[in-house]
């Protein structure tokens, strides 16, 4: 004679300890179990049938926390925003100075790349601190 799998013998016990142990308001799900109840398959397959079916919503997932990572990251954007104005504006007064008042025109081309480039992180940065408002409002726990 055959000793039957121990794995066999305590699922079977894990099994029967869960249903001694499920009350039917908490324990009770939509899915008949064997030896539950007197319905057939026919009833249960109508029974089926008839139910809703649950419409999937995509759900995003968020987690504690977050937002405020999100608010932090944001005040960084925001305060090198402020910082690349402050440039600019630095960046156009040595212009005027190296180019009006020290006479200095070989510096005028350099000076106007960096102008250039500050401008275009400016508008590169006021665009993703836009964008970024907008996912950190998304964040925000549900009230």
């Amino acid at each position: 004679m055959k000793m039957p799998d121990p794995r066999n013998v305590a699922h079977d016990k894990k099994v029967q300890k869960e249903k001694e142990h499920e009350t039917p308001a908490a324990g009770a799900d939509a899915r008949p179990k064997k030896g539950r109840g007197k319905k057939t398959a026919t009833d249960q397959e109508t029974a089926a049938q008839n139910l809703p079916q649950p419409v999937e919503t995509p759900k995003v997932e968020h987690i504690p926390g977050d937002h405020e990572k999100a608010v932090a990251v944001l005040s960084k954007l925001k305060e090198m925003e402020f910082h690349s104005r402050a440039n600019i504006e630095t960046l156009a007064e040595l212009t005027l100075t190296i180019e009006d008042e020290l006479k200095q025109k070989e510096f005028s081309e350099p000076i106007g790349a960096l102008y250039s480039a500050q401008d275009g992180f400016q508008t590169k940065i006021a665009a993703l601190i836009e964008s970024y408002e907008a996912k950190t409002e998304s964040l925000k726990e549900p009230a």
